[in-house]
């Protein structure tokens, strides 16, 4: 089982298949490296794909220390995987908490990332219910980590975000479940404590994505609403981002719509592969009401 050394000697566990120019994707806080099968399957027909599952994610090292867990470190555990298969630089996907991560990622490390993809970034970032969503992650962290996982879920129920997919998909909801059941309790617990509560909401980026330079693509379900909004924000305040709304869907499109996701990811791909891709054209920015 091959594992890539984290700079704090965590060990990532990662699998790899195709040949190319280099993609690696970064998982779901529900999800891991088997989120992305459907991805692996399709792009490693062109490209070296790699996926890996974040610390805290058996087979990966599930380090006690909470100082041992958060966005940082995160966004550092991509670039050690690159650097561990000697990659100098790769297109970077990533879903929801991954989604952040690879946003983050080609901020702190621009010349690594050849592009960016974003799917359903952006939860607990709206002002108005920001401090609900860091009692609930505090409320489920404490879940996770007294009653394990599985008995959390039961607790838990099912998030509006994946009714869509439970719905016109019941036997793709169930290998989430399955999927989500398996990771550790403890583990769980960890990153939302250091990861999901402790990193900046994405309406506090402006900054940073106004500068951001690298090819961006944004993507989100339309039935997704913590994850609607900032992708809308992102679209405003990076020239160089694209945005791809998926209708009739929720949180996690590479499950729930894989072969449109793969798609449209390939466009995108594609285009910044044969240097057609472009930031947006000043003169397409209306200024009149």
């Amino acid at each position: 089982m091959p594992y890539a050394i984290a700079r704090d000697n965590t060990r990532l566990h990662y699998d790899e298949s195709g040949k190319g120019t280099p993609l690696i994707f970064v998982h779901e806080f529900s999800g891991d490296a088997r989120s992305w099968e459907a991805q692996m399957r399709f792009f490693s027909r062109r490209y070296r794909c790699i996926s890996f599952n974040a610390r805290g994610y058996p087979p990966s090292e599930v380090p006690q220390a909470r100082s041992k867990y958060s966005w940082r470190i995160a966004v550092d555990d991509i670039a050690d995987v690159l650097r561990h298969l000697g990659i100098r630089k790769a297109h970077v996907v990533g879903c929801s908490m991954g989604a952040y991560s690879a946003l983050q990622f080609g901020m702190r490390y621009p010349a690594m990332a050849l592009s960016v993809t974003t799917l359903g970034a952006g939860a607990g970032s709206d002002p108005a219910t920001r401090k609900a969503f860091l009692k609930t992650t505090e409320a489920h962290a404490q879940l996770f980590e007294t009653a394990g996982t599985a008995t959390a879920l039961k607790q838990r129920g099912v998030s509006a975000a994946r009714i869509p997919q439970m719905i016109k998909d019941p036997r793709g909801f169930a290998e989430f479940r399955r999927i989500h059941e398996s990771h550790s309790g403890i583990g769980l617990a960890r990153v939302l404590r250091g990861v999901q509560a402790k990193r900046p909401p994405v309406y506090d980026l402006e900054t940073e994505l106004r500068k951001f330079r690298r090819p961006l693509l944004v993507m989100c379900g339309d039935e997704d609403d913590s994850s609607i909004g900032p992708a809308l924000f992102i679209k405003r305040v990076c020239h160089n981002a694209r945005l791809w709304i998926c209708p009739a869907s929720g949180h996690t499109l590479n499950t729930e719509e894989p072969e449109l996701f793969n798609r449209s990811v390939l466009d995108f791909l594609t285009l910044v592969d044969n240097g057609r891709w472009s930031p947006r054209d000043p003169r397409s920015i209306s200024k009149s009401a």
